[in-house]
C-alpha cells in the first residue's frame, strides 16, 4: 500500500496524480495510495466483524455483548470452553490460512504475469496434497510428518513445473499449462494412494483433501502463524522488485533487477506459504486465485497489492467457513466446498476475460 522512493530535499506532500500521495522528508519520500489504505481499513473492520460473528453463533450461542468478557476469561465455564477452546482456534486458523493463500496467489501471479496463475493451478497445492496423503496412508506421525511432507511436496512440484516451463524463458501461459498437466498427474497419484488405503486412512485423507477447518486446534494455528508471521515480512520487502517484473524481463534487467534470482525467491516464498496453509487446513480451493484479483480491483493499484491480497484471502476463508457452518446446520460443511462454489464462477469469468470472450 506504500513504497519508499528516493526524492530531493523537499518537505511536505505532493499529489503526483493517479490517486497517489507522495510524502517527502529530506532525501526520502513515501508513496501513499489513499484508496488502498481505505480498502485495507474496511477489510480489517469486516474481518473483525466476521470473526466476532463466527465466535458468537453456533449450537451454543454466545451473545456478542458477552463475547468480550468471555475472551477476557470472565465468562462461564461453558462459554469459555466453546469460545476459547473450540471456536477461537478455528477462526484464527481460517484467518491465517486465508492470508497465507491470498499472499501466495499474489506472488505467483506477479511472477507469472498471468491472473490465472495460482498455487492451485500450478500444481503446488496438488503436490502438497499428494505428499500429505502419502503420509496419512503410510501411517507416519501426523503431528510432525504432515506439515513437513506438505511443504516438501509443494517445493518439489514447483521445481518440476518451473523446470518444464523454463524452456526459452518462463512464459505465463506455458507455466499455467504445465501446471495443469502436473496437477492431473498428481491427482492420479492421490487416487492410487486412496485406493490402497484402508477405510480409516482413506476417510482421514478425504476429510483433509476437501479443505476443512473443523476440529482445528492450536497446533494448526501455530503452523499457519509461522507461514504468515515468518514469510509476510520478506514478501513485503520484495514488493518493489516484484512490481518491476510486470514490465517484462528486459525492462526489469535494465532497471537492475536480477530476474532469475528474484523469481526463485518469490516462488520459494509462495510455495512455502501455500504448502504450510495446506498442512494446516488442507487444500482450500480458489482462494489463492481469487484474492489477488479481488484486491487489485478494489484498490486499483498499478501492481498486485500483497497486503490487501492477504486481507482479502483471510476474509474469503472466514466468510466461507461461517457459511459452511451455518448454511446446513447442524451439518458442518468443509470450507473448501464453499470456496469452490464461490471461486469456480470467478475462474470462468477470468478465462472468458483473458480470451476476449466477454466482459
Amino acid at each position: 500500500m506504500s513504497s519508499p522512493v528516493r526524492a530531493g530535499p523537499v518537505h511536505g506532500a505532493v499529489r503526483p496524480g493517479g490517486g497517489s500521495l507522495v510524502l517527502r522528508r529530506g532525501a526520502v519520500s513515501v508513496v501513499v495510495r489513499p484508496r488502498a489504505l481505505a480498502v485495507g481499513l474496511v477489510l480489517l473492520v469486516l474481518l473483525l466483524l466476521t470473526a466476532a460473528v463466527s465466535l458468537s453463533v453456533g449450537d451454543f450461542p454466545v451473545p456478542l455483548r458477552e463475547l468480550v468478557q468471555v475472551l477476557r476469561g470472565a465468562g462461564t465455564g461453558g462459554q469459555e470452553f466453546v469460545v476459547l477452546d473450540v471456536r477461537l482456534p478455528r477462526v484464527l486458523c481460517g484467518l491465517l490460512v486465508g492470508a497465507a493463500l491470498g499472499l501466495a496467489g499474489a506472488l505467483t501471479q506477479a511472477v507469472a504475469r498471468n491472473p490465472l496463475a495460482s498455487p492451485d493451478v500450478l500444481g503446488v497445492t496438488a503436490g502438497a496434497s499428494a505428499a500429505a496423503v502419502a503420509v496419512i496412508v503410510l501411517g507416519a506421525p501426523l503431528g510432525v510428518g504432515l506439515p513437513v511432507a506438505a511443504l516438501a511436496g509443494g517445493l518439489a512440484t514447483a521445481a518440476v513445473v518451473f523446470l518444464l516451463a523454463a524452456r526459452g524463458g518462463v512464459a505465463g501461459v506455458r507455466l499455467v499449462l504445465v501446471g495443469i498437466g502436473v496437477t492431473a498427474v498428481l491427482q492420479a497419484v492421490i487416487s492410487y494412494l486412496l485406493l490402497r488405503a484402508d477405510v480409516s486412512q482413506a476417510g482421514a485423507a478425504l476429510v483433509w483433501l476437501t479443505g476443512s477447518l473443523s476440529g482445528r486446534g492450536w497446533t494448526q494455528v501455530l503452523i499457519a502463524g509461522v507461514a504468515v508471521g515468518g514469510l509476510l515480512p520478506p514478501a513485503l520487502l520484495l514488493t518493489r522488485p516484484v512490481a518491476v517484473l510486470q514490465f517484462g524481463d528486459d525492462t526489469a534487467r535494465g532497471l537492475g533487477v536480477r530476474t532469475a534470482r528474484l523469481r526463485g525467491a518469490v516462488v520459494l516464498l509462495a510455495v512455502a506459504l501455500a504448502a504450510l496453509a495446506s498442512a494446516a487446513a488442507g487444500p482450500i480451493a480458489f482462494v489463492a486465485l481469487a484474492a489477488p484479483q479481488v484486491a487489485l480491483r478494489l484498490a486499483r493499484t498499478p501492481g498486485l497489492p500483497l497486503t490487501l491480497s492477504a486481507l482479502v484471502g483471510a476474509l474469503l476463508v472466514a466468510v466461507s467457513d461461517l457459511l459452511a457452518r451455518r448454511l446446513l446446520a447442524p451439518t458442518d460443511l468443509p470450507v473448501g466446498v464453499v470456496t469452490a462454489v464461490l471461486g469456480a464462477p470467478f475462474l470462468l469469468w477470468l478465462l472468458a476475460r483473458a480470451s476476449g470472450g466477454g466482459r
